[in-house]
């Protein structure tokens, strides 16, 4: 067995991840600090989404056909870091959209490939995925927490040197991952149409979609929205990173959870969880206990749902079509439905208010419950933790 390059991809990790701590929570704040509308502050961050759409999809089919997917990740963090570096002397609209799309677009190509690759440095010990993904939140919170404490002290403009320092960061460590040798799939000549045309892929990937779309108001104008209410930029960094914890929480125990649950039954109660969720947010942002229970309950909406999503998209996109199925998971759920969630919340926020939008997301969660329940089913006997390993780690 070849040893597992574990602290190359753990660092890789929390660099990516603590960029979304960065640029998710302030980014916004930074707009509006260049006096964006919430509809351009919207559009703007959408394009985050806008690119997830296609770009995983062609970096994937890129890596799946011709290989150098360490080439493709290395490519997206040299471009991704020049893409940001514009908005240091970009303040409109158009040229912001256009240096968000580059940034967005070579971004975007990176976790997909870095998903498949740490799968295959685990070979047949997926449940360990887990123990290296917590790395990339405790990058977020480590962001998230650095970032608030600095814009209370600092101009808005100090989360462009903090964003782009973590993109450094990122193309550093891309520099650093070494290939895994190549896994055998026992079904991994099955061609993707078959595997999409199963109603229980078509069902998980358009509940991830609803997942995705349910949080688009969340990651667009959480901060803007408890920031509206009183919260100071660090009790904001305080809320997002104790979500993180939950987060990270989730992933030490999830080999534990997986063994002892199914997978539809983890994935029903991370959905129920997000109903929930969302509706506290929109509606019980005067109270710092809501917003402490609210920010909890991302270790299910988040963790829990991400780690058994994408276990299973690992089991049933085998071998060749491995990275089209992460790279699809990605654009349908984090591409369109991010999308659809962040233009909607780009849309609503002013004409219907934090409220109704964030009681949007919660009806876009109870859609994602339904098609779970509906048409994800266990195979008999099956636990969550027998599907995460491979040749067949599933969901």
């Amino acid at each position: 067995m070849h040893p597992l390059p574990y602290w190359r991809l753990s660092g890789y990790y929390f660099f990516y991840f603590a960029f979304i701590g960065a640029f998710s929570p302030y980014f916004g704040l930074y707009l509006k600090s260049l006096n964006f509308s919430a509809w351009d502050i919207g559009l703007l961050m959408s394009q985050m989404q806008l690119m997830r759409l296609f770009g995983p999809n062609l970096w994937g089919w890129l890596a799946d056909h011709f290989g150098h997917r360490l080439a493709i990740i290395r490519l997206a963090g040299c471009i991704g870091l020049a893409g940001f570096t514009a908005f240091f002397w970009l303040d409109k609209l158009p040229g912001m959209l256009a240096a968000m799309a580059v940034l967005a677009f070579f971004w975007s190509a990176a976790l997909p490939l870095v998903e498949t690759l740490t799968f295959d440095h685990l070979c047949d010990d997926g449940s360990r995925y887990s123990r290296i993904r917590l790395w990339g939140s405790v990058g977020f919170i480590v962001a998230v927490m650095a970032t608030g404490s600095l814009l209370d002290v600092a101009p808005p403009v100090g989360v462009l040197w903090v964003c782009w320092t973590i993109l450094l960061g990122i193309l550093a460590y891309a520099l650093t991952l070494p290939e895994a040798p190549p896994v055998d799939h026992a079904c991994g000549g099955q061609p993707i149409g078959d595997i999409l045309r199963q109603p229980k892929v078509m069902a998980l990937m358009a509940a991830c979609f609803t997942m995705s779309a349910a949080h688009g108001a969340f990651y667009v104008f959480y901060s803007i929205h408890l920031d509206a209410h009183g919260y100071s930029k660090t009790g904001v960094g305080l809320l997002w990173s104790l979500g993180v914890v939950a987060e990270i929480v989730v992933f030490v125990f999830m080999a534990r959870l997986a063994k002892r649950y199914s997978l539809r039954g983890i994935l029903l109660a991370c959905f129920a969880a997000a109903v929930l969720r969302f509706l506290l947010m929109g509606w019980g942002v005067e109270s710092v206990a809501i917003m402490v229970v609210v920010q909890l309950l991302h270790g299910l909406t988040f963790g829990a749902y991400h780690a058994s999503a994408i276990a299973a998209v690992n089991q049933w996109f085998p071998g060749k079509v491995q990275g089209r199925g992460q790279a699809l998971y990605s654009s349908l759920s984090f591409g369109a439905g991010g999308l659809l969630g962040a233009l909607i919340s780009g849309r609503t926020w002013d004409w219907l208010g934090s409220g109704w939008t964030f009681t949007l997301g919660s009806l876009f969660a109870l859609v994602g419950w339904l098609l779970i329940w509906g048409w994800v089913r266990d195979e008999p006997g099956a636990r969550a933790a027998e599907r995460v390993k491979k040749p067949d780690p599933v969901q």
